[in-house]
């Protein structure tokens, strides 16, 4: 009877809670920890170097998805990876504070970063088997929304969290004030995570087809993802496919490591000056906002008139709104509303311009393994933010931010030139 009741579980009960744990320790990898390193003094050099290596779990992640597949249930893995990324959350707390805080957290980042990545594959899988057809669609905005609303609470309040803790009396004071603070602040990531881990051992579902399916040998599993990565690469215009999938976001990749460096540091090197706690509120509430509102009009766009049409527009969107960057870098600005209107622009057309990228992934993963096709897509993407972000610190630490800001800009042409190779059918992308 148990069994059962776990069966018929409303999907309001997991899907909201499951989405927002897949969103927040992406966020924490990316943004959260490249904010940590600069308030703890490490260089762009080394933020950007070794935060972009931490993409790489997720542009390899079709590698071992197969695995998830025919290893355990995907009810497990979810449990399981939570509960590893709470481990990582606890050992970024409990190194932080030590003098070799930069090999020790980055370790515990690695084990968040394959963790979660691990986490995607299980918790996208199960909402598919756990889901009746007609749910899956009533759910997407649902599982989406609270994606949004952790990266929210990861670029927003935890760094307001620590901006605070790193401005009052709480920890005491002493040279390691800055420290203490961070934390702490990952102290609270752990035990919420540890929360909700037991929350999710209790509340997910236990799908027939999660408990019952066949379990392949490994031979079937490489012969099988064997022909599908050989029937990726024969597809039609492999070469624009691939062009476009590394350079779409070639500027964005290297602008999205330097952002926060550049609030941080002060005047006399470049930057804006601003404190942890105003970096945590321009991109955690008016930057999401304006990111939310862009993808919302995109899709909703595309939906009445077709990708073909939007297209342009959306490429032009994601690049050019870089140039507020320049504007920033040159006139640093001490009024609040410009810093706050020139990242809600630039945020509104990434989440506009973004619509597009994912779409175009959509229409070229069509087919027999669309599933495995759309994950070769997604790793594709991140390598494409991989590789340039690491490279990102040091070119500004040569250029220094005004002319890094104008590289950025350049760095946007090649995806004008792959875009203008895409040929797409008129009514892609329109509601029927």
């Amino acid at each position: 009877m148990q069994v059962k009741k776990t069966q018929t579980r409303s999907p309001w009960a997991w899907i909201p809670s499951l989405y927002f744990a897949e969103g927040l320790p992406y966020v924490v990898v990316m943004t959260v920890a490249v904010i940590m390193y600069k308030r703890l003094d490490i260089s762009n050099t080394d933020i950007a170097l070794y935060t972009s290596w931490l993409y790489l779990p997720w542009v390899i992640k079709p590698l071992w998805s197969p695995f998830v597949d025919i290893i355990k249930s995907k009810r497990w893995w979810i449990v399981f990876m939570q509960l590893f990324i709470g481990a990582g959350l606890a050992g970024v707390a409990f190194t932080v504070p030590t003098t070799f805080f930069f090999q020790a957290t980055l370790a515990f980042f690695w084990l968040m970063a394959f963790s979660s990545a691990t986490h995607d594959i299980a918790a996208d899988g199960f909402y598919m088997i756990g889901l009746k057809e007609h749910e899956q669609a009533f759910f997407v905005g649902i599982r989406s929304t609270f994606y949004r609303l952790a990266v929210l609470t990861g670029q927003g309040l935890l760094i307001i969290l620590a901006g605070y803790l790193e401005q009052s009396d709480l920890l005491g004071a002493g040279n390691n004030k800055i420290g203490m603070a961070w934390s702490a602040t990952f102290i609270v990531m752990a035990l919420f995570f540890l929360l909700i881990t037991f929350y999710h051992k209790w509340v997910l579902p236990k799908p027939e087809k999660d408990q019952s399916h066949d379990v392949k040998s490994f031979k079937e599993v490489f012969s099988e993802f064997g022909e599908t990565v050989l029937s990726f690469f024969q597809k039609k215009n492999i070469g624009v496919i691939l062009g476009v999938l590394l350079c779409y976001r070639l500027g964005e990749s290297q602008l999205v490591k330097m952002a926060s460096p550049f609030m941080l540091d002060g005047k006399e090197v470049g930057g804006l000056g601003l404190s942890t706690t105003e970096v945590g509120v321009i991109y955690g509430t008016v930057g999401v906002i304006a990111l939310t509102v862009g993808g919302i009009l995109g899709g909703y766009l595309v939906s009445r008139q077709g990708l073909k049409k939007w297209l342009w527009p959306m490429v032009f969107a994601i690049n050019l709104p870089n140039l507020v960057y320049v504007y920033l870098a040159y006139a640093l600005p001490q009024q609040q509303w410009l810093i706050y209107s020139s990242v809600a622009i630039e945020q509104f057309g990434y989440g506009f311009g973004f619509t597009a990228y994912m779409l175009y992934q959509i229409m070229i993963s069509e087919g027999k393994h669309k599933t495995a096709h759309f994950a070769f897509c997604t790793g594709l993407m991140a390598l494409g933010m991989m590789l340039p972000g690491m490279i990102s610190g040091k070119m500004q630490e040569i250029l220094g931010y005004q002319h890094f800001f104008i590289w950025v800009i350049i760095c946007t042409i090649p995806s004008f030139v792959m875009v203008s190779l895409i040929r797409i059918n008129a009514d892609f992308g329109k509601k029927k």
